[in-house]
């Protein structure tokens, strides 16, 4: 037996889908996005395992490794967190939301991707003021700028920006944007 808030909320999602221009700019980036974080968490994978080898079978560990590994989780967590905002990857309190009458639903679905968006432009700017006050400082072992620490924090906010005013959008036309994996 279906919950019938669930129901005819699952048929309101379910509308038309989003076909506007960001919509076909964001899908592509959104999959890219996803493809070099699972690529990133292979190679992370990758880096663990020759480290632990070097360091328990060759007797000597690399020294490079841990930093590197280091730089890439940020890569991976904040593109990957920026395409599940996208594609609605994140746990939400949907449940409350679902027993709200829609012209309330949407409303708040309006100023949840507004805050989410504020957020990703606090993101960007930090991530570029910090950036900026390292951008002479050496990563140790690695011999690579510091910057290149900040860099997945001011993409993931940039991408994060445009994937909720792609959510925005949508609503207001009575859209759905469709989860670019799928």
């Amino acid at each position: 037996m279906t919950d019938p808030h669930v129901a005819s909320h699952e048929q309101d999602v379910a509308g038309r889908p989003s076909t506007g221009l960001l919509s076909r700019i964001n899908a592509p980036v959104a999959r890219a996005g996803m493809y070099l974080s699972v690529t990133g968490l292979l190679v992370i994978v990758t880096i663990v395992f020759y480290q632990v080898f070097g360091r328990y079978v060759l007797n000597s560990s690399p020294t490079w490794t841990e930093n590197l590994a280091l730089v890439l989780i940020l890569y991976v967590t904040l593109i990957g967190a920026a395409v599940g905002v996208r594609d609605a990857g994140h746990i939400g309190m949907d449940s409350l939301l679902v027993m709200l009458p829609d012209h309330v639903r949407e409303k708040i679905e309006l100023v949840i991707h507004v805050l989410v968006a504020v957020f990703g432009i606090a993101m960007a700017y930090n991530g570029w003021i910090l950036g900026a006050s390292v951008g002479t400082v050496k990563i140790p072992n690695l011999g690579l700028p510091e910057v290149i620490r900040y860099v997945p924090l001011i993409a993931s906010g940039v991408l994060i920006v445009s994937f909720s005013i792609e959510h925005i959008i949508a609503l207001l036309r009575g859209e759905e944007v469709v989860p670019s994996w799928n």
